[in-house]
Formats: structure tokens, C-alpha cells, sequence
């Protein structure tokens, strides 16, 4: 499985937790007093339990069938003694963080990040758990790929495109008063792209040849949560915010040597990257139905 395919599952497990947190977790008393009343449209009501049966009847088998498959990665693993080290976790944060990560898909927190990676290189070992791959193979792949394992210095950076250097002065001042960035992304950004997401323009590198080079040099003298004053870009000003910096960093073979046996295992056993695979293990039933019917 390429990084890409791995960073979707990381993805759709974020959506996941956002709609596990609504169908699950939801209040009976969303509007204290309304009863169950989540909703009013002029003289009309949506009551809590609509909402959640349409939840349901849109999100349901998949949001309960991908509840089924952490549960049964995690049990499995226990059941084959696969553990994962914090540093194979750190790892595979700071490649997915530094190259392939984009604005609005990140999960929420660190924490989320860590769950979802885990359950990912989880599946992977367990699904490859019989499969032997030679250590010339190994390093073959190493060579061919270093470009993987070599990762550039990264700045997960918000910014605010204005069109003057006077726009610009009032939107720094506003954010030392207290004003939100994103928000002020959003009404005042001419970067339509970055605006929508509230100024986020994810993890960018020197390299990157969509970033101005003047944002990333503003960047670099930042510490986390600090912002710039303006900066003159090609298309007018920019204020540049940084979330985090990521130090480069180049791993050598022994340090991905496992990473590389999955991969190499996984595409020559050419199967879906499924925990279906287990269900019939774990002994799963469902309220879909059987453990078969995947």
C-alpha cells in the first residue's frame, strides 16, 4: 500500500470520529427545554430523534462497520503478541505530517493522529504477519526509494493575503487585540484557496513551489502560535501564522527496514487493506448482519 492510500484511511478515520462524537455521544438535551428539539424553521421543528435516524440511515453501517474494525485490529494484535514502538508511532507522524498531509483533513489533536497511525500500522502488520521478505529485497527498495525516508524540514503554516501593506498592519494589529486568525482569514484573505480554510495552507516546505519563498523565510524565524508582520508576497501582503515546525530528518535503513517489509509484502500479496480479513476470528455479529457479509 503507497503512503497515499494509507494517509485516505487516515482520513476517513478522522471523519469517522466526528460522526461516531454526533450519532453516539449526542445529548438528550441538545436544547435544554425544547424537548428534544434540535431545530426550528419558522413555525416547524426537527426533533433530535430525526436527526438521528437520518444520521443513521446515511453514516450508520459504515460508521458501525469501521467501529467493528478498530476493535477487532486491536484484539487481534493482542492475540498475535504485535506490538508498536512510540518511535515507529513518532516516525510515521512526522513523514505523514511533513508529506502528505493537507488543510482541513487533519484530525483535531496529536492524540488523534497517534490512534489513527497506530491503527493503521496495526492492520499492516497484521495482515503481513506470515510474510517473508529478504533482506536484499529490503535494501534494494531503500536505494530505489530514499526520497521517502528523507524528510525535508516542514512548517504547518496559516496566512492572511492582503492586497496592501496598510491591510496588512490593521490585521496584525487586530490579531495582538485578540481577533481570531482564522476568522480574519476568512474576511479578509484574497487567497480564496487558504481562506476557506481559514488561512490553513498544511504543512509546506522550501521545496513546495506553490508557497511564496518569502513565506517560508517569514516562517522560519517564527516560534509555534507566533504570527508575522507583513510580508511582501508577488500578489500584495501576507501575515504568516506557524502551528508547528518540523525538523528535517533522514532515517536510515535499520530505522525503516519493518516500514519497508510491510510494503514490499503488502504489494506482493496484492489484497485489499481490509480488517474484514478477521472478522471471522474475532467471531464478529452485527446488527448488519453476519461476519461474513462484508
Amino acid at each position: 500500500m503507497d503512503k497515499k492510500q494509507l494517509w485516505y484511511i487516515i482520513a476517513g478515520l478522522a471523519i469517522l470520529n466526528a460522526i461516531t462524537l454526533v450519532m453516539l455521544l449526542a445529548k438528550p438535551a441538545i436544547l435544554e427545554g425544547k424537548k428534544e428539539t434540535v431545530a426550528e424553521i419558522g413555525k416547524e421543528s426537527i426533533t433530535r430523534q430525526q436527526w438521528l435516524t437520518e444520521l443513521e440511515e446515511r453514516y450508520g453501517q459504515e460508521t458501525l462497520r469501521d467501529l467493528i474494525d478498530q476493535e477487532v485490529v486491536r484484539q487481534m494484535a493482542e492475540e498475535y503478541g504485535i506490538k508498536l514502538s512510540d518511535k515507529a508511532v513518532e516516525r510515521e507522524l512526522t513523514i505523514y505530517k511533513a508529506m502528505y498531509s493537507s488543510p482541513g483533513n487533519e484530525p483535531k489533536s496529536e492524540e488523534k493522529w497517534k490512534q489513527q497511525i497506530k491503527y493503521s500500522l496495526l492492520l499492516e502488520e497484521l495482515l503481513t504477519k506470515d510474510v517473508q521478505v529478504s533482506d536484499e529485497d529490503m535494501k534494494a527498495f531503500y536505494e530505489q526509494n530514499k526520497n521517502l525516508f528523507d524528510v525535508p524540514a516542514s512548517y504547518h503554516l496559516s496566512q492572511i493575503i492582503v492586497e496592501t501593506k496598510q491591510e496588512a498592519e490593521s490585521a496584525a494589529k487586530e490579531l495582538k487585540d485578540g481577533s481570531s486568525f482564522a476568522a480574519l482569514a476568512m474576511e479578509r484573505s484574497i487567497d480564496e484557496f487558504s481562506a476557506n480554510e481559514g488561512g490553513d495552507i498544511g504543512f509546506v516546505t522550501e521545496e513546495d513551489e506553490l508557497i511564496s519563498p518569502e513565506v517560508i523565510s517569514a516562517a522560519k524565524s517564527l516560534k509555534p502560535e507566533e504570527w508575522t508582520g507583513p510580508v511582501k508576497v508577488e500578489n500584495g501582503y501576507a501575515i504568516v501564522y506557524l502551528h508547528e515546525k518540523l525538523a528535517g530528518k533522514k532515517y536510515s535503513f535499520k530505522e525503516v527496514k519493518n516500514q519497508i517489509r510491510r510494503q514490499i509484502a503488502l504489494e506482493q500479496m496484492d489484497i485489499p487493506v481490509s480488517a474484514r480479513a478477521f472478522w471471522n476470528d474475532a467471531k464478529v455479529s452485527w446488527f448488519y448482519g453476519e461476519a461474513s457479509k462484508k
